[in-house]
């Protein structure tokens, strides 16, 4: 089965179990037991509070150091792709583009990459929907987290 065209108004990834699912799973119970203890305190109840939240905080920092390692791993791949597509005056700049502008710029495709890269120096455009929007031909993604 082949995978949809990718393009800026698609290129999000939803986990419907992750973000539907999971989240209220985790999230609900915590504010019912917070409620518990507000409402009729005691220590055992408290201390399953404390339990839920940090159930729910371990989830949180689980989601954010995997998508931390990915970003890594993006500035990684994309420092080699410019190494290898961009022109020397340009090469020299690759140290300049910040790890946000990376992780927009991968979606640009090959050709289109040396352009952008030059206009998001000039123009410090660091914000990375701006970058997206600004790509004409789409490089898609399948693999991201």
């Amino acid at each position: 089965m082949s995978q949809l065209d990718q393009n800026f108004k698609n290129h999000a990834k939803m986990v419907p179990a992750y973000h539907y699912l999971m989240t209220p799973m985790l999230v609900l119970p915590s504010l019912y037991l917070g409620y518990g203890v507000v409402d009729d305190f005691s220590r055992a109840g408290l201390a399953v509070f404390i339990l839920s939240v940090g159930v729910v905080f371990a989830a949180f920092f689980a989601r954010w150091f995997a998508l931390g390692v990915q970003d890594r791993v993006i500035r990684l791949e994309e420092q080699l792709r410019m190494e290898r597509l961009l022109p020397a005056e340009l090469k020299q700049r690759i140290p300049e583009v910040t790890t946000e502008q990376m992780i927009a710029l991968r979606f640009a495709s090959d050709e289109e990459l040396p352009g952008l890269v030059f206009k998001a120096l000039s123009e410090r455009i660091s914000d990375r929907k701006t970058l997206k929007q600004a790509i004409n031909n789409w490089r898609a993604d399948h693999q991201r987290i």
